[in-house]
This record gives structure tokens, C-alpha cells and sequence, in this order.
């Protein structure tokens, strides 16, 4: 199944109900603001030149969108030095809590609790090319074990206690998930990148509204940590071609086997990616345009999501290859939205390690996973948790009455 190049995106009208899939709780209606315009056929996509008119969502969360704050995180440093602990002891941790208190403006910053993983899920065009060898009904149909909660991230997210909402940006079927499922289906899956542009800039911007929309809601019903998710078969492709952009990297060096390709055909996906690099020339300097010519719905709506975390001040926990081109997107719009953004693991496919070196971000923990989903992302949220509760919760050396070496 392929997406009808000429097939129009679905009416700014659609049902927008952001209940979580594992809890029965309801976002308020003001919250769901998502007024999607459709998108101009004719609009063009991936020219390097700047967007004429970007959403005002957009342009608002890019406004909102800040420095870390200097002095929360040298209060943070100072408190970490005071802890009864040796200086340095807990790694990563001491300078992840830092971060931590820049982005929220207080030391010590709030708990990540509760904290969401928003799916996003979107078919390709590409798939016709033969990139993966997994049919595109199973983006529909992993959407719907999603909503059942039976998949891996539903299982991750109830054990470090998260929710999980999944998001149709971009499925080439349509769906019924109910109250369970946010209907934000910009179209019925992108364009083939290599023989045209994947979506046009309108299609590209209403996808990162979508994002952004999202974003809003859930930290407007109290979430406090955002992580990433993702479904599309063979949307590893357009995540390739997107780091090849943003890192000026060779797309032999980005792509990766994805759901699992065998040797000739992951040589045939660097062609692919390659070809369409080619034929778009995207600029990285015009993020709105690299995600029309090479991207995808759930990146672009990634991206979307990605900078309303950081447009809030929330951290957004960042899982594999698909959420590290999205970050790449992100921070090519705002530099600082990278101070949001947590690395929640590496993953293994190639792309990630290239995306998350670029954006300075270090992997929080490695156990060679390439699943997407937002899995990764969920392994990784205790351990955000325990970063913050040493700020909350470790006494001090005069507190507790302990000596100082």
C-alpha cells in the first residue's frame, strides 16, 4: 500500500480526544487545540528556501523557547557538592540533574512524574521502493496493540509508571481507536521521497502542529517529562535521509537495517536515501522544508512535539533513531530547544549515535535495542527519576551530621 500522491489531508475538524491509552483519564476540551488547515497541494516542498509563513503555534513555541537557566544549575551543582556522597560519585546522574534544574529554572526541578509517551505513527511512500521487508498494514495494525496496550511500550511505560497515547499523524488506514486514540491524521501516509517530495511544506507544518498540539495538551493536564514514540514501516528511511541532512553525514553512514534487512537490501536503502538526497538538494538551514522533501508525518510531528516540551519548559526523554532525527529537526528550528531533550538510550541503529553526537546529548543507558516505539524512552525514565530525587531527597553532610573528608 502506497499513498496516493494527489490524495488531500484529512478536515481541520477532526475528533481530538487525548485520553492516555493506559488510564481513563480525559484532557480538557479547551487543551486539544489542533486547528489543522489543509494543505495546498501545489505548495513547494524541500527548495531550501525559508518557509513564507510558518503556524502560529510554531512561531509561538519558537518564541517561548530559552537558554538553560545558568543559576538553577549552578545551585544544582553547588547542592550536588553538599550531598553525602563523594564529589562526582553518581555520574551521569549528578550532571543529567544539573540539566535538569537549567531547563526547569529551580533547583531542585520538579519530579518527572507523571510523565506520557505520545506515539506517532504515519506510513511512507518509500515502502514501494522495498526498504523494509515488513508489509505497511503493520503500522495500522501495531496501532491497535497499542491502544489494547499488548506491545512492548505499553508494557515499559506501566513498569516506570507513564501513559501512553498514541497519536494517527500520518496512517495510510484509516482508524478507529475510540477515545484511546488521537485522530490527527494530516494524510494518508507520504509521498515516495525518492522519486518526489515526501509532503508538501503545508502538509510538513501541519504535522509539527500536530506535534505541538499534543505537547501543549499534555502539560496543560499536568504531565511533567514528554517521551517520544514512533510507528511507520520503513520509517527508518526518512529518518536516514533526515540525519544525512542535518549532520552533512553520508547516508552509507546513517542508514541502518532498520526492522532487519539482510546485507543487499540495506545496500539498496543507502541508494534510495542517496537518490534522494539528490534529487531534493534539502538545505539544513530550512528545517520546514528538509521534513517536506525527505521526511515524514510522525517526524515532523516529532519535531512539533519535541519543541513544545522545550517551548514549556518539560524534559522530553528522546528514544531511538526515529525521535534523534526529529531532535535534529528540532534544534534546527531552535538551537536551544536541545536543552530539553534527554538521550534515553543508544540505540543501534548507526543514525542515532550520528544524531545524538551532533545535538551533544550522551545516551542515558546501551543495550543495543532498535525498537522504537518510545521503548527506550520508558527504560530510561526511572532513571530520570533518580536524578532528580538525589536533588529532593539526599541529605546533606550538615544535615545529616556526617564529616567531610
Amino acid at each position: 500500500m502506497t499513498a496516493d500522491p494527489d490524495q488531500q489531508p484529512a478536515p481541520a475538524d477532526r475528533e481530538q480526544q487525548l485520553a492516555p491509552a493506559d488510564r481513563e483519564q480525559q484532557l480538557a476540551p479547551a487543551d486539544r487545540e489542533q486547528q489543522l488547515a489543509p494543505a495546498d497541494p501545489s505548495a513547494a516542498a524541500g527548495s531550501g528556501e525559508p518557509s513564507a509563513a510558518v503556524g502560529t503555534g510554531l512561531e509561538e513555541a519558537l518564541a517561548a523557547i530559552r537558554p538553560a537557566d545558568e543559576q538553577a544549575m549552578a545551585a544544582a551543582r553547588d547542592h550536588q557538592a553538599r550531598l553525602t556522597k563523594p564529589a562526582g560519585s553518581l555520574g551521569a546522574l549528578e550532571e543529567l540533574s544539573v540539566r535538569l534544574s537549567g531547563l526547569a529554572g529551580v533547583c531542585p526541578p520538579p519530579l518527572p512524574s507523571p510523565a506520557t509517551v505520545a506515539v506517532f505513527a504515519g506510513d511512507h511512500g518509500v515502502h514501494a521502493q522495498g526498504v523494509s521487508p515488513w508489509p505497511q498494514e503493520v503500522t495500522a495494525q501495531m496501532v491497535a496493540n497499542f491502544v489494547a496496550g499488548g506491545a512492548v511500550v505499553n508494557a515499559f511505560a506501566r513498569q516506570a509508571g507513564a501513559d501512553v497515547m498514541v497519536v494517527d499523524v500520518g496512517v495510510a488506514i484509516p482508524l478507529h481507536g475510540g477515545a484511546t486514540l488521537l485522530d490527527a491524521n494530516v494524510r494518508r501516509g507520504t509521498r515516495d521521497l525518492s522519486t518526489g517530495p515526501a509532503l508538501t511544506r503545508d502538509e510538513a507544518l501541519a504535522a509539527v502542529e500536530v506535534g505541538l498540539g499534543v505537547a501543549r495538551a499534555l502539560v496543560d493536564s499536568g504531565a511533567k517529562c514528554l517521551l517520544t514514540g514512533d510507528m511507520g514501516i520503513a520509517n527508518t528511511t526518512p529518518a536516514a535521509a533526515l540525519i544525512a541532512v542535518f549532520t552533512g553525514s553520508d547516508p552509507a553512514v546513517v542508514t541502518g537495517r532498520g526492522t532487519g534487512i539482510d546485507d543487499a537490501t540495506l545496500d539498496h536503502k543507502v541508494d534510495v536515501v542517496r537518490r534522494a538526497l539528490a534529487l531534493h538538494s534539502p538545505g539544513p538551514a530550512d528545517p520546514l522544508g528538509v521534513l517536506a522533501a525527505v521526511g515524514g508525518l510522525e517526524h515532523a510531528a516529532l519535531t512539533g512535539f519535541i519543541l513544545g516540551a522545550a517551548a514549556q519548559r518539560v524534559p522530553v526523554i528522546i528514544d531511538g533513531v526515529i525521535a534523534a532525527s526529529a531532535a535534529l529537526a528540532a534544534a534546527a528550528f531552535a538551537p536551544d530547544a536541545a536543552a530539553a531533550m534527554v538521550a534515553g538510550h543508544r540505540s543501534a541503529e548507526p543514525g542515532a549515535t550520528v544524531a545524538l553526537a551532533h545535538l551533544g546529548l550522551e545516551p542515558l543507558i546501551d543495550l543495543g535495542m532498535r525498537l522504537g516505539e518510545g521503548s527506550g524512552a520508558a527504560l530510561a525514565l526511572p532513571v530520570v527519576e533518580a536524578a532528580v530525587r538525589v536533588l529532593h531527597e539526599v541529605a546533606t553532610f550538615d544535615s545529616a551530621g556526617v564529616s567531610e573528608k
